[in-house]
């Protein structure tokens, strides 16, 4: 694919991003790829934005504020509105380019970000299409799920530590993205994350960072986006989830999506067998969930 390095605003930072052209006349289609928790731009976006290039799509991945080659502090904190908000100054940034038609703009998030299109897309009417890969949705619901009732006890104790500490240091504790649950404390305790992360944060994303701080997982408790799906009135969705996940619960990411009022909307369950991890680290799987979102982006956008 061909790529450009470009440099966008987001409140007053300078966001890093990878600009992907296709192979066809200007103005092209553009979506804007939002990663999830902890994400580098390099971070399997690239396997699918070749998707999208190759559907005639231009695509803009960047870093969020405070990661990769972004600027921010403290570095690897994640609030959830301030990364809606740089997706939407992303949706600025590729408007404004002579080589892009504004009128053709989509959203893509994975995981934390599937989560995020859904506010981006209810406050942004410039958004035509929004497509949601293993969102994260009710973030409450998420951690209690994934970390059960007395993982969730001890959850409560590092937030509640790192409370006090914050006001009595100024300085933000820290916490893993993922680890097996009886080894360390982390946001996501699912045990097959990390060997994925570490697989491309070895080859292909060595800006990669597994940790955040304790502030980014107390935000997950208050994070719910399911009320903004009830305002995706006409905008084209798109929404894949796997046969199981426990990582961002199918469970709950099916009876959502059908709240979703848009007459144009699509799922795609990931046969049996797939997972959340699955789609980043199995060919078959991935190549399924580039491929829907290139035909609904060639539909719709």
């Amino acid at each position: 694919m061909k790529r450009e390095d470009v440099t966008f605003n987001s409140d007053g930072l300078k966001l890093k991003g990878h600009f992907y052209v296709p192979d066809a006349s200007p103005p092209y289609p553009a979506v804007v790829m939002a990663g999830g928790w902890c994400y580098v731009k390099e971070l399997i976006q690239p396997e699918y934005a070749q998707f999208f290039v190759e559907a005639g799509v231009a695509v803009l991945a960047f870093d969020y504020r405070n990661l990769g080659e972004s600027e921010g502090e403290p570095r690897q904190h994640i609030n959830p509105w301030e990364q809606i908000y740089d997706i939407i100054n992303g949706i600025t940034y590729v408007s404004l380019r002579d080589d892009v038609d504004s009128t053709r703009v989509g959203v893509w998030g994975i995981s934390y970000a599937g989560g995020h299109v859904f506010p981006v897309a209810a406050l942004d009417p410039r958004v035509k299409v929004i497509f949601s890969i293993v969102p994260v949705l009710d973030g409450w619901y998420n951690t209690l799920r994934a970390n059960s009732n007395v993982g969730l006890r001890r959850l409560w104790e590092i937030i509640q530590k790192d409370r006090f500490e914050r006001i009595t240091t100024g300085k933000h504790g820290t916490i893993a993205h993922s680890a097996h649950p009886h080894e360390a404390p982390s946001t996501f305790p699912a045990p097959e994350t990390w060997p994925v992360f570490k697989k491309f944060k070895e080859t292909v994303a060595p800006n990669h960072q597994h940790w955040t701080t304790i502030q980014s997982c107390e935000y997950v408790l208050s994070y719910d986006v399911t009320p903004y799906m009830k305002r995706i009135i006409h905008q084209p969705t798109l929404m894949v989830t796997s046969w199981y996940d426990d990582i961002t619960m199918t469970e709950f990411e099916v009876p959502a999506f059908h709240t979703i009022p848009s007459p144009r909307k699509k799922l795609v369950q990931v046969g049996e067998g797939a997972s959340h991890m699955s789609l980043y680290d199995n060919p078959d799987h991935l190549k399924i969930v580039g491929a829907a979102c290139a035909e609904f982006a060639t539909q719709f956008l």
